[in-house]
């Protein structure tokens, strides 16, 4: 199984932002991490960054390891425009953009830019297939945008949602994977949608947002409290958890790794073997 960061900088480490990401990304591909993520998230009451703006900045900071998001709110902006956006990334990461996109959880998100939250489950397919055809040089609602060299057919894309049948066809059959999530996704739940994602025929499968913490006594965090599925825990307790979730056929564990610690790194990676 592979190991996956996601970073998610907070304002109070906006001094000296940009040098701070730059490091933790060299950090996490230099120590042999699989993948960077990030999250995506705007009016919950502190200060984020635009995901695929974050992650053009390291492209700089990177040449080897993936670079993705976990997960991108699709409904919440316009598909050409987030295709051409995701296009940029693509191109600029040198193909190792990986696209997970989803329909979104938050009201608090779609009131801020007026997208109507009831309709976010059935306008994520409709833009996901917008997508695609933007990707393919195919026009949509005016002229078609020109695709550049080596970009054609978009970035992989992968589906985190629920395990409902619903979601996991789309995932199996029309993405390239599927992302699970650890903060409302039990070890004992999770096998179910795992077993009804390979029977569909789908491939990759991601366990993403994997709160991360193996110091003493770890901050508290309402987010952390509530998550199903962590590693805040101490360094053999998180291996023996890291284990189960390899055991249950997981091919990458995403793991939120505190973005002002990034001397855990050294200690996360020493989880596997």
């Amino acid at each position: 199984m592979r190991l996956g960061i996601v970073a998610i900088p907070t304002a109070h480490e906006a001094g000296g932002l940009f040098e701070r990401a730059i490091t933790f990304a060299a950090r996490a591909e230099a120590l042999g991490f699989a993948g960077l993520w990030t999250t995506d998230a705007f009016a919950r009451g502190s200060a984020t960054l635009d995901p695929l703006v974050f992650l053009s900045a390291l492209c700089q900071a990177t040449e080897r390891i993936e670079l993705g998001t976990c997960v991108l709110q699709v409904p919440l902006r316009h598909p050409v425009e987030l295709a051409h956006r995701a296009q940029t990334v693509n191109l600029l990461s040198r193909g190792r953009f990986r696209f997970g996109v989803g329909s979104g959880s938050t009201k608090h998100d779609f009131d801020a830019v007026q997208v109507d939250y009831e309709r976010r489950f059935a306008v994520l397919p409709e833009y996901l297939a917008v997508m695609r055809k933007v990707w393919a040089g195919e026009p949509v609602y005016g002229p078609a945008l020109s695709v550049w060299p080596g970009t054609e057919g978009g970035p992989p894309v992968y589906l985190g949602a629920w395990r409902s049948p619903r979601w996991i066809n789309l995932a199996a059959r029309h993405c390239d994977g599927w992302i699970a999530s650890a903060i409302y996704a039990s070890l004992d739940d999770l096998p179910i949608g795992l077993d009804m994602f390979r029977k569909a025929g789908g491939q990759r499968t991601l366990l993403a947002n994997v709160f991360t913490d193996l110091r003493p006594d770890p901050p508290a965090h309402p987010l952390i409290a509530r998550a199903k599925t962590t590693l805040v825990c101490r360094k053999a307790e998180a291996r023996d958890r890291l284990r189960r979730i390899a055991d249950l056929g997981f091919d990458d564990a995403l793991l939120v790794v505190p973005f002002g610690v990034p001397e855990m790194l050294d200690e996360v990676r020493d989880l596997l073997p």
